[in-house]
């Protein structure tokens, strides 16, 4: 069985078990954090939505994105990954919220920011905003494949840290 397949249905019991839902904001994975989600049956229990943002016109319409974030720190930055995170939050139901924007290739890096850079947002509704910067070896695929891998393993890691809540 896929891996990331067998990661999403991990998660799903946690989510489940602690009565929350997920919320996404997406940019270079495209999506592909709620197809891996979506793609285990029940999921609509604890998977609130996704957004898909590939533009910083769309971050900043749909998320809340500042433009004066992006002009200081560019779309692929923690600064901005923390602020659709929460905005993610602020526009959903969810008790948590996955956000990525990084550098696949094959073009598109700089010395600062090498292609396979990217940056994860994590929020939780009433609690702290965490961000990380990971750099993945490969091809496009392989770092977006990397990147939705990364992101939902600090959300389950997260989670398995955290109290059950009572039913």
């Amino acid at each position: 069985m896929d891996s990331l397949y067998t990661l999403a249905e991990q998660l799903g019991q946690v989510m489940r078990q602690q009565h929350l839902l997920l919320v996404t904001a997406e940019s270079c994975t495209g999506g592909w954090v709620g197809e891996v989600v979506t793609a285990v049956p029940g999921s609509s229990q604890w998977y609130d939505r996704g957004f898909i943002t590939y533009s910083n016109a769309a971050k900043m319409a749909m998320l809340g994105v500042r433009q004066e974030t992006l002009d200081r720190w560019g779309a692929v930055s923690e600064q901005t990954v923390a602020e659709m995170a929460a905005g993610a939050l602020l526009h959903s139901d969810a008790g948590i919220a996955l956000s990525i924007s990084g550098i696949a290739g094959p073009g598109g890096g700089s010395p600062a920011k090498p292609v396979g850079t990217v940056c994860f947002g994590w929020a939780v509704r009433s609690g702290p905003v965490w961000t990380q910067v990971r750099h993945f070896p490969g091809d496009r695929q392989m770092i977006r494949r990397q990147a939705v891998q990364a992101g939902l393993l600090e959300v389950l890691g997260y989670l398995e840290q955290q109290p059950s809540q009572p039913a």
